[in-house]
């Protein structure tokens, strides 16, 4: 059933990073399988898709937000989420916002194709494409813990992703088992 895929191996990985039943934040979450995996780990979760049927589906997980995020406002201005969860999704006007959605001591764990996958399949237009260190600059505010970018087989896929997480504040030593 579409939705019940496995995580991707990079949320999965870096999910401990999550505090322990800290809110999630799934953008362009689909039909949810990242919001159901960490429901199961005891996280509530929030789910935001312009799809109605998938954000239909999702319901039952948590909080489930219709909204076309490309072409309307911003559902989470002014609010914060432990993990804010981005796969297989670019659109450059929002990185701001997703990165400002990560509270103190939280995390975002982002994964998303990457600049020479037109060589290989789609997504192809440059638009779907990040360029070589965008994640890391829309990261500047952020720590970054881990960063990827490169090719992947099976399928066959060019991908940046990262990991980074929002200090606690001044002080705070920041310990991060990787």
């Amino acid at each position: 059933m579409h939705g019940t895929e496995a995580p991707s191996p990079w949320v999965a990985r870096w999910a401990h990073l999550v505090p322990p039943g800290g809110t999630v934040l799934d953008v362009a979450c689909g039909r949810g399988r990242h919001m159901r995996w960490f429901r199961e780990r005891g996280h509530p979760v929030t789910g935001v898709d312009r799809d109605p049927e998938a954000i239909e589906a999702i319901q039952p997980l948590g909080e489930a937000v219709l909204a076309d995020i490309e072409n309307g406002p911003w559902p989470f201005a002014g609010r914060r989420f432990d993990a804010v969860v981005v796969t297989n999704y670019l659109w450059r006007p929002l990185l701001p916002a997703i990165t400002a959605c990560v509270a103190e001591g939280g995390v975002l764990i982002y994964e998303t194709f990457a600049a020479g996958n037109e060589t290989v399949g789609k997504p192809s237009r440059p638009d779907f494409l990040l360029q070589p260190g965008e994640l890391l600059r829309a990261c500047q505010d952020l720590r970054v813990v881990a960063y990827e970018d490169g090719f992947l087989s099976q399928p066959d896929r060019f991908v940046q992703r990262i990991c980074a997480v929002r200090h606690l504040g001044a002080g705070t030593p920041a310990r991060y088992r990787v």
